[in-house]
This record gives C-alpha cells, structure tokens and sequence, in this order.
C-alpha cells in the first residue's frame, strides 16, 4: 500500500509544524495550507487520506470545510481541530460529517490515535476471516431495515456519537455491535454496559475506575469501564438511567476525553467511541429535568431509530426462519418449519416486547411441539397486557383461533379456568413485574426491592417473560 497522505489546514504555523512533525513520525506524508481556498485548491488536484483542519480559518468556518469534504470528497475522513473546551463546535463539526475532533492544545498521544483511527478506513479489506468474532446480521426486508443498514455503514465511518432509539427488544445492542464492527475501531474492544442494572453507589468506580483505598471496600486498584473500552466502543445501554450526579461526569468525561478514577489525582486520557441507547424518549426526560439536556445534547450527535416489529410485519418471515435455524442448531436437530397458519398469526399480533418476544415465542413452539413444523396451535401468544395489538384472524382453510378483542382494563383479569394455568399465572406475573418497574421509574434495584425479591431473582424473571 502506498505511503499516507494528510492535509492540515490551519493558519497557525506552530500547529502546522506540530501536526506535521507528528504525522511525520508515524510515516505520514503531509502537505499544510493556511485557509479554505488554498486546502479546496489542493483537493482538487492532489489525493489524500486524512484531513485535519482547525475551526477558525482566515476566509471562513472550518465547518464550511468539512461540509465541503463531506460533500464532494465523503471517502476522505476530515477531523476538527478546536479550542479547549468548545464542545458545541466539535458537536457541530460532527453533525456536518467530521470524522472526529481533537482540542487544543493538541495532546500528541490522543492525536496519534485519532489518525490511525481514520486511516484504518484506507485498508482495502477487513481482517481475514476468523479473525474477528461474528456478529448477527439485523435481519429483514422491508424499507425500514435497508435504510437502516445504510445508515449503520455511514456511521461506522466516524466517531460521533450515537444514540439509539427504539423500544425494548428492537436490537439495539446489535446495531451497536455493528457500528463497532464495521468501523475502524472493530480489532479494539466491544464493552457493553447496562446502566440500569448498576447500583448508584458503584456506578463511579464501575464507568471510571478506583484506586486502592480509595474507599471501603477497595482492596486493590480497579480499571473502570472507560478505560477497558480504550481504542473501542463503549455501549451504554439504558444510559437514561444514570443518577443526575453521574450524568455531569460522564459529561466530562466525553468532552475531555479522559477518566480520573476515584481516588485518583490526575485524568487518565482514553480514546474510546461514545455509543448510547434507551427505550425511552430522551427529550422526554430532558423535559421532566431527570436528564441533563447538556448531556443530551452531546449524546445525541446522530440518532439511530429502530423501528418496532409490529409497524414491519414482512419482517416477520425471515426473522422466524432465523430464530428456527438457530433453535434447531443448538438443540441438534432438524430445523422446523413454519406453517402459513402461524405465520398469519404471528404477523397479526403486535409484539410489545418485539423480536425478544417472538424469540421467546417460537422458542416456546419449538419445545412443547414434537412435529416437524410449528402450526398455529402451537403458537401461545398472550390474552393480556397486550395493549395496541391487533386481532388474529386465520386465512382461510386453516385452524388459527380468531382472539376476540381486549377487554377494557375495567373488566375483570380472565379467570384461570378460561386459559391454560401456567399462561394465566404468566400473565399476572408479567403485570406485577410491570407495573413496579414503572412505579420504580424502571429501576431494577428498586423494582426487586419493592416485589421482595433479589436483582438476581428479577433478572430471570424478566429474561423468562421476554421483558428483559
């Protein structure tokens, strides 16, 4: 491969001769320019692989710049070069289609990083097979998925960072997954992390790290969650969850880039890419003052929706087809198959708790039915809690049952004598588990303090139920 090339833009010499002497000794080949119109001229008649350009320029923004890159050069990974401490305009940066950002003064360790990031995306080809772990497909036909795809191959391209959106059970940590996977940052470490399923009290130490000593408890030192994910991805799944007092350093800690673990004197730098999702409406939150709109702000640089299953019904098929490949491998048996019936049933039903649930679903087919092929009396689907679903009919000549319309929530539970025991109890388990989860604000912790139970306890029962 022939030698790197980067354009620095900047019209202060001693950062043109810094970034350059840098760049230099990782075998990089540069070339300066001092304003817009001498970076465009070079554009146009020299390539390059990398360009780092400084935000104020003498004839304009340098987010007019990148905005020009992005638009006739989108191969070409541009980063920002800001002042200390102006977060908004390395936010707007990345929104017009940075790559990434750097503040002054420049740090040399976090620039190195920055530029073997972005030329990562020069390679040809990926790492030769088996080098990498798999990672699931996000499976479907329709519009939505195909857009969606799209989008996660753009986003994989920089390092802004992501907030995912989308109901429980809508795949968001496999979108993650992918976004890491088919970036540059793919050979670093994937660390996913449930906010919600931290106790308050070691969320600190756990997202930052400790020292040993630093309080009770602490027996030696520990490394925090940032500092694993360093040149990686670090997911916070259910990031609405954090308690206000850590929101305001995880807002530090994505602006300075760097992690100071409890007890410690000094920041720890770490290059680590910010992905976030929640099931709730953020702006919601911000509204209600449970969230911090500054954090919000900054998290939310791209925002990634999934769309839930029941407004894809087409997707249905081929996620079934799928999920019963994957049920009849790990069982060693010959896959099932899936009769029209059910399927008509299965796309009539709404799924609140979405592909998680038809998993659980088909899951539940498989095991109680010895036949080679799930019918439609093989699928249980529940009778309540069901809100917003729609009706089963079956297509003509089969025996799916027609469900008569959800009662009013006045009307009495069914009796258990009405659906089979283990369903009826099923379903006020899932009531129960429901509502003090939302009397907790969806605080696990809480939740299984209030049903008297561990957090181990309703963590199975939430996985078993399909709520988790």
């Amino acid at each position: 491969m022939s030698k790197a090339r980067a354009l620095v833009v900047d019209d202060e010499a001693d950062i043109r001769e810094l970034v350059g002497i840098t760049l230099a000794r990782m075998g990089i080949e540069t070339r300066a320019a001092a304003s817009i119109g001498e970076a465009i001229r070079m554009l146009t008649s020299e390539t390059f692989d990398l360009c780092l350009t400084d935000m104020r320029l003498p004839d304009g923004s340098g987010i007019d710049l990148i905005m020009h890159i992005s638009e006739g050069y989108p191969n070409l990974p541009v980063a920002m070069i800001t002042a200390h401490g102006s977060m908004d305009s390395a936010v707007a940066a990345m929104k017009a289609g940075a790559f990434d950002f750097v503040s002054k003064p420049v740090d040399i360790h976090l620039l190195r990083r920055l530029v073997e990031s972005a030329l990562r995306l020069r390679l040809p080809e990926g790492p030769a097979p088996g080098q990498r772990p798999p990672v699931a497909e996000l499976l479907g036909d329709s519009s939505q998925m195909a857009e969606i795809r799209a989008l996660i191959a753009k986003l994989a391209r920089n390092q802004a960072p992501v907030l995912i959106s989308g109901e429980s059970g809508t795949g968001k940590e496999l979108a993650a997954r992918l976004i890491h996977a088919q970036g540059p940052r793919a050979e670093g470490p994937f660390v996913p992390v449930n906010c919600g399923a931290i106790p308050q009290d070691l969320v600190e130490s756990e997202l930052f790290g400790h020292k040993k000593g630093s309080f009770t408890g602490a027996i030696a030192d520990k490394v925090g969650l940032f500092q694993a994910a360093d040149g990686g991805t670090l997911f916070l799944d259910e990031v609405a969850d954090l308690p206000l007092a850590m929101q305001v350093k995880l807002l530090r800690a994505i602006q300075e880039k760097g992690v100071r673990p409890v007890g410690a004197h000094q920041e720890v730098p770490v290059d680590t890419r910010i992905i976030s999702a929640s099931h709730r409406d953020l702006s919601a939150e911000v509204a209600r003052g449970s969230f911090r709109q500054d954090l919000f702000y900054r998290i939310n640089v791209i925002e990634l929706h999934l769309p839930p299953l029941r407004e894809r019904p087409g997707d249905i098929g081929p996620l079934a087809d799928h999920i019963l490949e994957r049920i009849a491998r790990q069982a060693r048996r010959p896959r099932p198959g899936l009769s029209d019936a059910a399927l008509h049933g299965l796309r009539s039903y709404a799924f609140p708790g979405n592909v998680r649930e038809l998993e659980n679903i088909l899951e539940r087919a498989v095991t109680l039915s010895e036949a080679a092929t799930v019918n439609a009396e093989d699928i249980i689907l529940p009778r309540a809690g069901t809100a917003g679903r729609r009706g089963l009919h079956p297509t003509p000549g089969t025996t799916a049952q027609v469900e008569a319309p959800e009662p009013p929530a006045s009307e009495p539970r069914p009796a258990p004598g009405e659906v089979p025991l283990e369903h009826y109890l099923g379903e006020v388990e899932r009531a129960a588990l429901l509502k003090a989860l939302e009397e907790t604000r969806w605080n696990r912790t809480a939740a299984a303090r209030k049903l008297g139970m561990t957090l181990r306890s309703l963590r199975y029962r939430l996985s078993k139920l399909g709520l988790d």
